[in-house]
């Protein structure tokens, strides 16, 4: 190594070590009325969010988090308003109570929505692979809509923790000189594990599964039924991967030879993502793995990059469905559950596409078999994810029905067909009354 390489990686680590401090140090660079940014779960950092519940100085400040891994704060809300991007069972209670506030948002959309709202004060605290020789380091699991930002923040606090894997992708880096302090916090990353699959999934999975055509690329959404496709497409070859969460299965999927994103338009050989949370064994898949690519969401989400996927199979899950085709796929009546993701943009991109089928599962009931889930009107308040104009499939465990093109009775038909048989009758009388079925 030359002279000129040793005082440079000598003046790394030099900035590296007077940037190096504790958490509640870390915390107080935080000055009253900014907003403070954490990536999606497993880039969520856990001591820098501990050093914030202690925190004396807030005031008017903001904390934005998606899908987070850990409890919210307990602080007044005039000294700090938590503000939930999409809900997991850390804050849909509190978000429900009141304590949370819920941004609505396309997952494409929101750093520049971010941007909009906190331009000028904003700061970013995440969890990152330990800095590299050329004085990187990687958001690992989860660059999402932080990746977008990085250049765009007012201060950038790191907790680096050597568990999380080093990733590769648009604007995944941050460099040491643009940090305004570290610390170093080396736990397990938060897992979430396979889910587990019933009939009613696998049904539904298989149902998928024999839609996917090999040199398929596949979006595949948040949540067991989604996922259960993966079980069934051992058979399948040269599949691609372009999605919004890097799923569990990839891993036995991509070991067996089954995805390898051979024929994909644009990212030819790469699996697609912008957010991982899995299992030890994911994580250590996606460590320096050069065949992954974590990218921002407003890559991932765009729609000019999705309709360069010719052959794209988009799969979402919904919570109930009406005879327009209309998907609620965030609330169940009296509980806020989740948000839109990003389901709206792959089932509206997946449309601009060549070739591509854009599906919503669901089960055909809830409540134990006591609610249909098809449905002749949505509730009244319901939020409607992915319009009348967007839809394209929907499968239940009883089968599919294609509304794309089709009328409203033709759609009410179809959707009748693949409904819980003991709430056929009913919907069919529904369906009259209403005048959609003669």
């Amino acid at each position: 190594m030359n002279a000129t390489l040793v005082a440079e990686k000598l003046d790394l680590q030099g900035l590296y070590e007077e940037k190096l401090t504790t958490a509640e140090e870390a915390v107080r660079l935080v000055k009253p009325g900014q907003g403070i940014i954490f990536p999606i779960m497993p880039g969520e950092p856990k001591a820098l969010l501990d050093g914030i519940r202690e925190l004396e100085t807030l005031e008017d400040n903001r904390l934005y988090r998606m899908l987070p891994s850990f409890p919210v704060v307990d602080a007044p809300k005039d000294k700090l308003r938590q503000i939930s991007i999409f809900l997991s069972g850390m804050d849909r209670k509190a978000m429900n109570s009141g304590t949370v506030d819920l941004l609505p948002n396309h997952f494409s959309d929101i750093p520049s929505i971010l941007l909009e709202r906190e331009e000028g004060h904003m700061v970013i605290m995440a969890t990152v692979a330990p800095m590299d020789e050329e004085g990187y380091f990687s958001l690992g699991t989860s660059p999402s809509y932080v990746a977008s930002l990085i250049d765009k923040a007012d201060t950038i606090i790191l907790e680096v923790n050597d568990r999380m894997p080093r990733t590769f992708g648009i604007n995944n880096g941050i460099h040491i000189s643009q940090v305004a302090a570290l610390i170093e916090h080396n736990i397990d990353l938060p897992e979430l594990g396979s889910p587990s699959l019933n009939e009613k999934d696998l049904a539904i999975g298989k149902e998928i599964a024999a839609k996917v055509k090999d040199g398929d690329t596949l979006q595949i959404g948040f949540g067991a039924m989604p996922n259960a496709v993966m079980e069934y497409l051992v058979d399948k070859r040269h599949l691609g991967l372009h999605t919004e969460m890097l799923p569990e299965k990839l891993v036995d999927l991509a070991e067996k030879g089954v995805i390898d994103n051979s024929q994909k338009e644009i990212d030819t050989g790469k699996s697609v993502a912008t957010f991982a949370i899995g299992s030890k064994r994911l994580y250590e898949f996606m460590d320096n793995n050069p065949d992954i690519l974590m990218n921002p969401c407003d890559y991932t989400n765009s729609f000019e990059v999705i309709s360069r996927l010719d052959n794209l199979v988009a799969i979402n899950s919904s919570v109930e469905v009406d005879f327009l085709g209309q998907c609620n796929s965030e609330r169940v009546k009296s509980m806020y559950y989740s948000s839109t993701g990003g389901q709206s943009d792959f089932m509206k991109g997946v449309r601009l596409t060549k070739n591509g089928t854009g599906i919503i599962c669901l089960y055909a009931t809830a409540k134990n078999d006591e609610i249909s889930t098809i449905v002749s009107h949505l509730f009244s308040g319901a939020p409607v994810a992915t319009s009348k104009n967007d839809i394209d499939t929907v499968v239940t465990e009883y089968g599919s029905a294609k509304l794309k093109g089709k009328t409203i009775s033709e759609r009410t038909e179809s959707l009748i067909n693949i409904a819980h048989p003991k709430f056929r009758e009913e919907l069919m009388e529904q369906a009259k009354a209403m005048g959609y079925l003669a």
